[in-house]
């Protein structure tokens, strides 16, 4: 991967904790809201690193880390009001935790316990999306329908982000989304986590500019903000998001940020990349870099780190214990959420399951 031109990256805080300046993304934070940034992050990644744990000793049957882009979520997810609107794909366990969602609840999906057990309204946060890039045209119908009921400009304006990667760029259904978004002047951003590689194909294979300057030709704006920077991820959306309520239509942000673990835990990234790329980015740590500005300006002592430390070990005390604690649901609540108020037709299909299930305690026929 190519280095990036001057100019082209918006950044406010360095790899090595320098807080930067930018004209058109200034932030300002009190020393209480760096603090809970730092939070974030390490509380994510300890989920994170939890999950992951718990999947390579046989109790999830599947996970995918967000290793490496705790700051973009963390960041993304901060920069939304309580009334906006996110539409996940699989991998937004950072932004769930911003919105409130208990972390219990997305590992019960990838535990096969439910489908998603979190109420998306109680939380305006979407339940996540496998089908890859199909979200982008959720949110953009979600957003397209806040306009018609009259809830864009004001104060109370409400947004829509729609959470993708970089491979969903080249999926029909989100260039779809951008059309409809653009042409309907929509109030969604398009927040993408480039890590670099899709599912195993490296960035090169999904576009030949960079992915923000693709938006220029759907007609709205693109901004490439360094996704290991929290500073400038929550900056970036929060304007961002500010337009989109205000009535002026999408923006595509590229969050450039690297997958660090691998796709799912079903992959193995050593296959198509080599280990001094993921050493280089290692320098880029989005909780390091943070750490290293909040010690150099004062704004934390040992005693706040050691105070997260020891948070983030009750969390994943709670997230395994509430993991191996979760009851296996019975196998004909397959046919419960079918439809909203059921039909008869699944009654029948239910209740031939039922009876298909009783001949095995019976002696029947295996």
């Amino acid at each position: 991967m190519g280095e990036m031109a001057d100019g082209e990256l918006v950044q406010l805080l360095t790899p090595e904790g320098e807080l930067t300046e930018h004209p058109e993304y200034a932030l300002s934070l009190t020393s209480d809201e760096y603090r809970d940034l730092y939070r974030d992050l390490v509380m994510v990644r300890r989920i994170d690193a939890e999950a992951t744990a718990l999947q390579r000793q046989g109790e999830l049957g599947i996970w995918a880390s967000l290793l490496g882009q705790e700051a973009a979520q963390v960041g993304a997810g901060r920069a939304m009001r309580q009334q906006d609107m996110a539409f996940p794909t699989y991998r937004e366990h950072g932004v769930g935790y911003c919105r409130g969602v208990d972390p219990l609840r997305a590992l019960g999906l990838f535990r096969g316990v439910d489908l998603g057990a979190w109420d998306p309204r109680e939380h305006n946060f979407h339940l996540y999306t496998i089908v890859i890039g199909a979200q982008c045209l959720h949110a953009t119908g979600y957003a397209m329908g806040i306009a018609r009921d009259g809830k864009v400009g004001g104060d109370d304006g409400e947004a829509v982000i729609a959470f993708l990667g970089d491979g969903a760029t080249s999926q029909g259904d989100v260039n779809e989304a951008f059309i409809f978004a653009s042409v309907f002047a929509a109030p969604v951003v398009f927040f993408c986590q480039n890590n670099q590689y899709a599912i195993s194909e490296p960035l090169e294979r999904q576009t030949r500019i960079p992915l923000y300057k693709r938006a220029a030709g759907f007609g709205f704006p693109g901004v490439r903000v360094d996704g290991n920077d929290v500073l400038a991820t929550l900056a970036v959306t929060r304007k961002a998001l500010d337009d989109a309520r205000a009535g002026q239509g999408p923006t595509f942000i590229e969050a450039y940020t690297y997958r660090m673990g691998a796709h799912t835990t079903s992959d193995d990234p050593t296959r198509y990349r080599i280990a001094s790329e993921v050493e280089a980015w290692k320098l880029k740590d989005p909780i390091a870099r943070l750490k290293s500005f909040l010690i150099r300006h004062e704004h934390a002592d040992p005693e706040f780190f050691a105070g997260v430390e020891s948070e983030a070990d009750e969390l994943a005390a709670y997230v395994r214990s509430g993991c191996l604690a979760m009851p296996e649901p019975a196998h004909s609540t397959l046919f419960d959420h079918v439809y909203a108020e059921g039909s008869a037709e699944i009654d029948a299909q239910r209740a031939s399951f039922t009876r298909y299930q009783a001949s095995f305690a019976d002696g029947g026929v295996r």
